[in-house]
């Protein structure tokens, strides 16, 4: 499991968002850019604010749809709630699907390039999990010579692909069609219901208006391709509008479908037309209203229309009307300046009608204005989306504006045509966070009006938007081009640079966390840092691209050691020092704009470890050497741009993927793949062979990549751009890491370069002394990186933090205690075992230690720094800044995140607000984050006493005061934190815990949940009594008062679906979970509520949870069984118990078994994995204990058997006795009863005929003897461990022993009376005679072993037996009881009191006859009450202490009773 917190690093100026497509749930509503950037936006039901919260990163090129889905139906999800998700599709061919209730992303995938470029996205109606997407291929196709004539090509019949997919794992399920279409390429697709309203069909339009109708089959997940070839039924399932008279028509604008009837809406009308006859109904022309009104009317024309549904018609439009007729629904049409007009349109009785019911005002139009518009409906009211950019400005500066209309409701003042819709909110953007930051970058005077008077007229109020819009030129050269974070092979990052449009490039380095220097351990926490920010001016256009590199050759005349590049649009490339601010070197061999910079991976050879290549838009790829700052190697004649470059270091090739249309993803792409020796082109592959290639390219350079990326070193290229390979293969990998880092020259800046960088000064004079433990540190930290850094988009920088490789603990692993050399041993050492005798090692190591030390402590504060919610706790913030000496980022703008799959991003925006909503919405990211700062405050208080108060704030703050101070936040996910309770780390494991047990109460899942909640009841009721002295068991399986409240079958059913569900939800593919952990975190969930919480569940819980549970203890799973077995021992007597008891000795077999596995016959220890060992040994230690003492009884008769059953040398006989010891300390009333078999079972491990057994035991049945003797008073053994006596703890008045045993022969030699007293046999005669009772309290041998002295409680009795030596070995070994030789009656002592378990003899004498009767007759039905009752005034602290010969001393609790003369 991953626990990974992500702080977001903005800059000061927003990134440029131009919508092309939206969607919109309930309460949230997306914008897709053209950059790739999904804006998640929320509109408040109460206050009807619009809020920006965050982007979504996941596409690297323009989005071209998204459309809202149902992963898992309310049906599958046994919540009852339906999950729902938006799926998204970008021109590369990426598709993702993103939460709605989180953001965050489920799960990314590529299509095939088969299937071309998926354009269109639409859910299916009946089963909204399956998506329909439409596909294209570009017109054009590269054949021949790729040299030849690029426009001299061939013209195909349009292809297309129309697919459905599974939204729960991104799988293609079904290929609808495949092939070449009859009509023009697709531009228009939606699904229709037919006349059974389950089967679905899809409509395909073109631009012309030719229109086709492909059928799906029933259920999409029918596998078999249903390929549906229309040529056959053209004349059926194609028509066009030119039949109709609309030949003049030169484009279709756009095609809605609502239920049978489907409106095609053009540039000056709308025709509407239904599905099934192909007839049309009505039309409605907007020459008289649309372009009338506006003196730019040769500009302005219809781009879009959409169905508004009613609040009735919200759940399924489509079924609240008769086949073939309309009722009355609204439809919105817009212009391309955003005028709007809302019809009321119905068809029904064959009569159509189409009446203005409102209009929108439109934005005032400028000439230098470029302006795209959308609309959606969100809830009852409409959304209004426009990109604005105007024409002075680069195409980089479209910004959003977001406004909210009523069509419901009017404004008093008249429109210009017809009533006008009420604005509800005015104009929103996403850019008020960054105009609110502007001070941080020195943009103090940027105009920014953000008006929110709602008195306004929307006219006034619109164009003042557009005011404080096209103010945004003042970012004119501000705005960021290119970014990057220098992180590479660094433990925290060095400095964020940015590009910006004007040619300057700026450094922000991270110095206010530099305080700490790792070469001087003396560094003055408070001395102020260098300067933080770097200027490098010398670029005459916008900078496209970055890349930081450290050189490793040793040329002597090297002046510089860290250089930066930067390409341009100026088609030129920067060198610069890095150090120094200067400019090394210009090139100009790129004729176009230079776009990116690709550095050599890890295991390249010198000299291409100090080259990098430059790929430019003239479609060459250029290898530049830095040492002699020259081009070495060109590589030209590529197609076009190569949009995606790969550069294989081990095997020396550079692959280039070169695509037919920019940012698409087809089969007609062509990758090149060059050899860097020679120079020479290797091959070219088209096709699907160039994907497959490319593929293979990504996975080799991932196996051998340190950081686990396919980006090579420091450089701007997307994150996003490449691939991500699984994390598995790295595990795989051939090669060590660690190797890599210690033998390539390319790796080797890690900690000592972290030095430098991160320091202002170097310390030479402790340099030396450190460097054998800086390289041990290196391979100990290659696989686990704590920080991974990564740029999604120009301007935007996520900072990943790993919480296991933070609370990894470097300082207890052998290869550093070694001084650096090679580690003797790879097993890291429990992590707070310090070493016994710190003055063996010598200074170096020492040295070496507290390098370490502090390194862990800067790692910390440097986490928490960033992790931190700054501003909603003034005097926790002084805490962390004074006594932890934590940084504010105050440099920075920071935000939060999230970690989406396959490098996949949900970012929020600058300010508390949009952090404030990632927080209420999603249950996933309150887990994680505040499971990270609980773990790492504690594991700081381990490391340095000193911040034990700020930790312990902090920690108190996450836990659980942040939920008191807002209580609208989402409580953490039980089950992402039940994930983390078997961590290795103990810290991550007790704040996981901490954490759930303050959120439990808050979020007790639906179908267990207790909807009549009762005080917390005893569920180790009485009536699930057990009479053992009988020797019959018998169990009530339910306590009376939940036979009361009894749940019905179908709550049952809910529940044992809930248990039995593996659907993949939020939390499980934000930790990277399977479907297993779904399963199990449910049982250790729904066990935890049973057992802490039993008011708030359902009172069947225990018993439907407790079978799963004990299945789940026993499978040996790795993440949950040591859990699963901590919970089965923690509540079997309150819980477990009377649901489970028959069925506890199977399960404590089934623990022996385990044991048996793991013995000398079945393998060597050392093949046992650490994780398997340590379920075995939480079975062993923690819940075969408990089991035991839940029937102690039938483990006594299990271990019996073991003797016979298993092999002489088992460990099962050692885990018997140590378990024994176990029980005695844990329980050992209840196991004063069953003495006798307890003292059998130790004397056959010693048995002196079985030596197998006796040698393997005979240290632990001593050590078990010692402890019988030293908790139980009435088993004593005289001084040369050669007798051992043991007298009945509880029996019959006149049936009570004692046995004596020779411990060498390990046999029974004797059997003393300890019966009634002697002389009065009449007084307790058939009122106590057979009446259970204490028998022998304590015992003992007399110095010389030749007498024992006895003390029951009962009666106040001391018997003595004088026996000589001659006695005890010549008679014969009769067991006929000996009377013993002297009695004496002990005298009360004060405070002792004659009740029902310690009666005194007058007692029982003054008893009234109707006491006797009532005692008769209710004997059988009492003998278990009284028999507990006995057992839980069972005292054992009597003690009998010879003073001399014949005196004996009788204590309690250490208090003596008296001396007595024998």
């Amino acid at each position: 499991m991953k626990c990974r917190s992500v702080a977001c690093i903005w800059s000061a100026t927003p990134f440029p968002h131009r919508v092309t497509a939206v969607a919109a749930s309930t309460h949230t509503f997306y914008t897709a850019g053209s950059d790739g950037s999904i804006i998640w936006w929320t509109l408040s039901t109460s206050t009807l604010q619009v809020k920006a919260v965050g982007v979504l990163c996941g596409h690297a090129a323009p989005v071209t749809d998204i459309a809202v889905c149902t992963p898992i139906a309310a049906e599958e999800n046994c919540y009852g709630t339906k999950f729902s998700a938006i799926v998204s599709a970008s021109s590369d061919g990426f598709l993702c699907v993103w939460s709605l209730n989180s953001g965050h992303c489920r799960c990314r995938r590529k299509l095939p390039p088969w299937v071309g470029t998926p354009r269109i996205i639409r859910t299916l109606p009946s089963t909204p999990r399956y998506v329909c997407i439409a596909c294209s291929f570009v017109e054009n196709s590269v054949e021949g010579n790729e040299f030849g004539d690029r426009e001299a090509q061939s013209r195909k019949p349009p292809r297309c692909t129309i697919l459905i997919v599974d939204t729960y794992s991104l799988s293609i399920t079904q290929t609808v069609f495949h092939g070449s279409l009859s009509i023009g390429p697709v531009k228009f697709m939606e699904l229709v219901l037919g006349d059974d309203e389950k089967r679905n069909s899809v409509f395909v339009v073109d631009s012309a208006g030719k229109q086709q109708m492909v059928s799906i089959s029933e259920d999409p997940r029918d596998r078999g391709e249903c390929l549906v070839s229309l040529q056959d039924d053209k004349d059926r399932l194609e028509s066009s509008l030119c039949s109709e008279g609309l030949c003049g028509v030169e484009q279709i604008v756009s095609v809605l479908t609502y239920g049978n009837v489907a409106a095609f809406v053009l540039k000056d009308r709308c025709v509407f037309r239904l599905l099934s006859s192909d007839s049309t109904v009505g039309e409605v022309s907007f020459v008289d209203s649309l372009f009338s009104l506006d003196p730019h009317s040769t500009q302005t024309h219809v781009v879009g229309g959409v169905f508004v549904e009613s609040d009735d018609d919200l759940g399924n439009p489509c079924m609240n009307h008769e086949f073939g007729n309309l009722s009355s629904v609204h439809f919105v049409v817009w212009n391309s300046i955003g005028y709007a007009f809302v019809y009321k349109i119905s068809y029904q009785n064959d009569v159509f009608k189409c009446e203005p019911h409102a209009e929108i005002p439109a934005t005032d139009y400028q000439p230098d204005m470029r302006l795209s518009v959308f609309f959606l409906q969100v809830n009852q009211y409409l959304v209004c989306i426009k990109s604005v950019c105007f024409h002075y400005e680069e195409p980089l500066l479209w910004r959003p504006l977001v406004t909210i209309w009523s069509p419901r409701h009017f404004d008093d003042k008249p429109g210009k045509l017809y009533r006008q819709c009420r604005m509800i909110n005015d104009g929103v953007s996403f850019t008020n966070w960054f105009q609110r930051s502007t001070q941080l970058k020195g943009l103090g005077d940027v105009e920014a009006t953000i008006t929110s008077n709602a008195s306004q007229s929307p006219d006034d109020v619109d164009n003042t938007h557009l005011d404080s819009i096209s103010n945004y030129h003042a970012y004119k050269g501000e705005v960021v081009s290119s970014s990057m974070i220098i992180s590479e092979n660094l433990f925290t990052p060095y400095a964020v640079v940015y590009g910006f449009l004007s040619g300057r490039i700026e450094v922000v380095r991270f110095d206010p966390f530099q305080g700490i220097c790792l070469d001087d351990a003396s560094a003055n926490l408070d001395e102020k840092p260098t300067a933080c920010k770097q200027y490098f001016s010398g670029h005459t256009g916008a900078v496209l691209c970055l890349a930081a590199h450290q050189m490793l050759g040793s040329a002597k005349n090297l002046t510089y050691k860290r250089v930066l590049v930067s390409g341009s649009m100026d088609c030129t490339i920067h060198i610069w020092d890095l150090d120094t601010s200067s400019l090394i070197m210009v090139m100009h061999h790129h004729v176009a704009a230079v776009r990116q910079i690709i550095l050599p991976p890890s295991l390249t050879v010198h000299p291409w470890s100090d080259c990098f290549l430059s790929v430019g838009e003239d479609g060459c790829v250029a290898l530049v050497s830095l040492e002699t700052l020259r081009v070495e190697r060109m590589f030209p004649g590529h197609m076009n741009y190569p949009s995606k470059v790969l550069w294989d270091g081990a095997r020396g090739y550079v692959s280039c993927l070169c695509q037919t249309h920019y940012g698409t993803s087809d089969a007609t792409d062509v990758l090149y793949i060059w050899d860097v020796k020679t120079g020479s082109r290797e091959r070219v592959l088209r096709g699907t062979a160039a994907h497959s290639m490319f593929d293979h390219f990504c996975k080799s350079i991932s196996m051998n990549s340190i950081s686990g990326t396919l980006l090579n070193g420091n450089t701007s290229v997307s994150s996003l751009l490449l691939p991500i390979v699984d994390d598995a293969r790295f595990s795989n990998s051939p090669l060590s890491l660690s190797e890599n880092l210690l033998t390539t020259s390319r790796s080797s800046p890690s900690i000592s370069n972290l030095t430098e960088l991160n320091s202002s000064k170097t310390n030479a004079g402790k340099g030396n002394s450190t460097k054998p433990n800086m390289s041990s540190l290196i391979s100990l930290l290659s696989n686990k990186l704590p920080i991974k850094c990564a740029c999604p988009f120009p301007g935007i920088v996520s900072l990943s933090f790993d919480l296991a490789s933070l609370m990894f603990s470097y300082q207890n692993n052998d290869s550093v205690e070694n001084g650096g050399g090679k580690p003797m041993n790879n097993n890291l050492k429990p992590q707070g075992i310090q070493e016994q005798n710190p003055s063996n090692h010598n200074s170096e190591t020492l040295e070496g230690h507290e390098l370490v030390s502090l390194f862990e402590e800067y790692l910390l504060r440097y986490s928490l720094s960033f992790l931190h919610l700054w501003g909603v706790d003034r005097e926790l913030d002084n805490l962390l800044v004074n006594d932890m000496k934590l940084r504010r980022p105050e440099n920075f703008i920071v935000a939060s995140g999230l970690q989406g799959d396959k490098g996949s991003l949900t970012l929020t925006f600058p300010g508390q607000s949009a952090t404030f909503e990632l927080w209420k919405s999603s249950s996933e990211f309150c887990a994680m984050r505040s499971l990270t700062m609980v773990s790492l405050a504690q594991r700081l208080i381990s490391l340095s006493h000193s911040v034990s108060e700020a930790s312990s704030a902090l920690a108190a703050f996450y836990t659980r005061n942040f939920m008191e101070k807002f209580p609208d936040v989402k409580p953490p996910s039980l089950q992402l934190l039940v994930a983390f309770w078997q961590d290795e780390s103990e810290h991550v494991r007790m704040a996981a815990r901490s954490i759930f047990h303050c959120a439990a109460s808050h979020v007790v899942p639906v179908p267990l949940r207790n909807s009549k909640p009762t005080e917390s009841t005893n569920t180790s009721s009485q009536t699930g009594s057990i009479d053992t002295h009988l020797g019959s068991i018998t169990v009530e399986s339910i306590s009376p008062k939940a036979e009361k409240q009894r749940i019905s079958k179908d709550e049952e059913s809910k529940i044992l679906a809930w248990l039995e569900s593996f659907e993949v939800q939020d939390w499980i593919s934000c930790v990277g979970g399977t479907s297993q952990d779904a399963m199990t975190s449910h049982i250790i969930v729904a066990a935890a509520l049973a057992i802490w919480y039993p008011s708030l569940v359902k009172p069947s819980l225990a018993t439907l949870v407790v079978h799963p549970l004990m299945k789940l203890s026993m499978a040996m799973n790795e993440k949950y069984s040591s859990t699963a077995a901590e919970l089965l021992a923690e509540g079997m007597e309150s819980t477990w118990k009377e649901c489970i008891f028959s069925e506890i000795p199977r399960l404590i077999g089934d623990i022996f078994f385990q044991v048996e596995l793991s013995g000398p016959s079945s393998k060597s220890v050392t093949e046992i994995s650490d994780a398997s060992f340590s379920i075995k040994k939480t079975l062993v230690e923690v819940l075969l204990p408990s089991l035991a003492m839940a029937d102690i009884p039938g483990f006594l008769t299990v271990i019996e058997s073991q003797i016979w059953s298993t092999a002489s040398d088992s460990p099962v006989h050692m885990v018997s006795l140590l378990t024994l010891i176990r029980i005695m300390r844990g329980s050992p009333k209840n196991l004063a009863q069953y003495l006798d078999k307890v003292v059998n079972f130790i004397l056959h491990t010693i048995d002196p005929s079985n030596t197998v057994i006796r040698k393997a035991c005979f240290q632990s049945s001593m050590t078990t003897f010692k402890e019988v003797v030293r908790v139980y008073p009435m088993v004593a053994v005289n001084d040369s461990w050669t007798k051992l006596a043991i007298g009945d703890v509880i029996g019959e008045v006149n049936n009570a022993s004692i046995r004596v045993y020779d411990m060498q022969s390990v046999t029974m030699v004797k059997v003393l009376d300890a019966s009634g007293p002697p002389g009065l046999p009449t007084l307790l005669t058939a009122a106590s005679g057979t009446v259970l009772t204490t028998a022998i309290s304590a015992l003992s041998f007399s110095p010389d072993g030749e007498g024992l002295v006895a003390f029951s409680e009962y009666g106040l009795l001391i018997r003595w037996w004088s026996l000589g030596s001659f006695w005890w070995e010549k008679l014969s070994r009769n067991f006929v009881p000996v009377q013993c030789t002297k009695l004496i009656f002990v005298p009360p002592w004060e405070g002792f009191s004659p009740n029902s378990s310690r009666s005194s003899i007058m007692a029982n004498i003054l008893e009234t006859d109707r006491q006797l009767n009532l005692q008769d007759n209710a004997r059988d039905s009492n003998h278990g009450d009284s028999l507990k009752q006995l057992l839980h005034n069972l005292d054992l602290s009597y003690r009998l202490e010879w003073v001399d010969a014949r005196k004996v001393l009788l204590t309690r609790h250490g208090h003596e009773l008296g001396t007595f003369q024998l």
